[in-house]
């Protein structure tokens, strides 16, 4: 007879969301290999979960304490209370959560229950505890997390999503206790109430929480996107770039290769910040099955930001011993002419002195007086370039959509982003030449985390002299890149045909 497939059942969840999503076995043990072995051994560890979903990592956890303990504990059922109570903590995110978390731990939704592992807990939550908690308003937001009033100021039927490790002043409070491993996969972001599907992140205020706990070890997993970009992560960047004691970076660009079928805008990492540690960080980034490792600062030497690509980090250097001038400087601010994307009071036919509008799918005449910012570029040569892009095929990038040549008499909403103005289309034409080399849009891949391709994620790339067309066998050349970094570049990055450079 054939042997019966038995799966793990955490392996087998399916997932809240992309914002929340659960952590398979196999990752979360990938994340405790980073931690010393003696830890499984040490009878006093003590570990916390504080966004506990599925208590994964509580009960891998579990395992290795009960194999690294069985000399200094032999009794089974003495090992097992001793993990359970004095080294296990969790707190869950939602009352379904904890059940989930507590039945993955004790074999029981109840830790006192008939089934329980566990025959030292007293009350039914065990060491996983759930208490609802509510947001604290101010001027329309959560002060704690950032929450959207008008979103999450619900009823007791409904959760509030006020979670409540990042809702506390002081969380060493909860458990009255130090902790030796904070470990968890925390939720992502909260809706903010903007237009369409737009969020605010709040994986960082656990990462930020964690930390005033001082733990000897912290990891989680949380999402890519805070190397270079995201709503309020300005400060959050700056401290984890600069924080020596981040020991290990483990990066996936594609998130399915993480969380298979999750797809995560700019991908997922994991990382081991270590109390005790003060140097380089391994970088370990996994692309297509391959992996990349490499000790290195966070931010390298003349680098302003993270490059997530070890191999890229040459390609760099020798873009920035050149000392040129960034090309974001010719790169506007959102909503160039002061149209939104859902900006629709056009017409739809010409009319006397008017201006040729382009927005994402249509296009119009609006009339001077109705052009707020940047008037001075209509009657200009510029090139339009869309604000977010993020196709991907197979193991390759665009990067960005095409360019077109802004005419003059023309604008456009927020849909796009100006380039230039010039006073000549010769001028206008070669930037487009620019963009469509594969070094350019490498040079834009490595600051841009999300599909958003704001003036910002144009700072690595340097300015060419645009009385002349570009090519990557000149830029190639120009930049001396070896035959290796080249392979590596169009690899990464799929050409661009000319196609139609006029007005779209």
């Amino acid at each position: 007879m054939a042997a019966t497939y038995n799966p793990d059942v955490l392996s087998c969840l399916a997932n809240l969301s992309s914002d929340e999503v659960f952590t398979p076995p196999s990752l979360a043990n990938q994340m405790l290999d980073m931690l010393p072995q003696e830890l499984w051994s040490n009878e006093n560890a003590r570990f916390l979960d504080p966004a506990s979903k599925s208590g994964v990592f509580l009960r891998e956890i579990a395992k290795r304490l009960n194999r690294g303990l069985e000399q200094k504990i032999p009794d089974r059922q003495e090992r097992i209370n001793h993990i359970m109570k004095n080294q296990l903590f969790g707190i869950a995110i939602t009352e379904l959560t904890s059940l989930l978390s507590r039945r993955s731990l004790y074999c029981s939704k109840s830790a006192n229950g008939k089934y329980s592992v566990c025959t030292a807990f007293k009350n039914p939550e065990g060491n996983i505890r759930f208490r609802r908690t509510e947001h604290s308003w101010q001027d329309g937001r959560c002060i704690f997390c950032g929450a959207n009033q008008a979103n999450y100021a619900r009823g007791e039927e409904l959760e509030t999503y006020a979670y409540e490790f990042i809702h506390s002043k002081n969380p060493e409070e909860i458990f009255n206790m130090k902790f030796d491993v904070i470990i968890g996969n925390p939720p992502y972001q909260l809706s903010d109430g903007g237009y369409g599907r737009s969020a605010t992140p709040i994986y960082h205020r656990f990462v930020e929480q964690a930390k005033k706990l001082n733990p000897r070890y912290l990891t989680m997993i949380i999402p890519s996107r805070w190397f270079a970009g995201g709503k309020g992560l300005d400060r959050f960047r700056y401290e984890m770039l600069n924080d020596a004691r981040i020991s290990t970076l483990v990066d996936y660009p594609d998130s399915t290769e993480c969380f298979p079928g999750v797809d995560i805008s700019g991908g997922v990492c994991y990382f081991l910040w270590n109390r005790d540690h003060n140097g380089n960080c391994k970088i370990i980034t996994h692309i297509e099955g391959k992996i990349s490792k490499k000790a290195r600062p966070l931010l390298d030497g003349g680098i302003k930001t993270f490059v997530r690509y070890n191999d890229a980090i040459p390609i760099i250097h020798k873009v920035i011993s050149k000392k040129e001038k960034s090309f974001s400087e010719l790169v506007s601010p959102r909503k160039p002419f002061g149209f939104s994307t859902n900006f629709s009071n056009f017409e739809s036919d010409r009319f006397p002195n008017c201006v040729k509008y382009i927005g994402y799918k249509k296009v119009g005449y609006v009339s001077y007086n109705q052009i707020k910012e940047n008037i001075d570029w209509v009657e200009k040569y510029k090139v339009y370039i869309s604000m977010a892009y993020g196709e991907r095929i197979a193991s390759s990038y665009w990067v960005l959509g095409k360019p077109f040549l802004g005419q003059p008499g023309t604008c456009c909403s927020e849909t796009y982003l100006v380039i230039g103005p010039f006073s000549t289309k010769t001028e206008a034409d070669n930037v487009i030449s620019y963009i469509r080399c594969r070094f350019f849009r490498f040079l834009v891949l490595l600051n841009k985390p999300t599909q958003h391709a704001t003036s910002k994620v144009y700072s690595l790339v340097p300015m060419q002299d645009f009385s002349e067309p570009w090519t990557d066998e000149k830029l190639y050349k120009k930049y001396n890149l070896t035959s290796k970094e080249i392979e590596f570049i169009e690899k990464m990055i799929r050409p661009m045909d000319s196609g139609d450079s006029s007005d779209e």
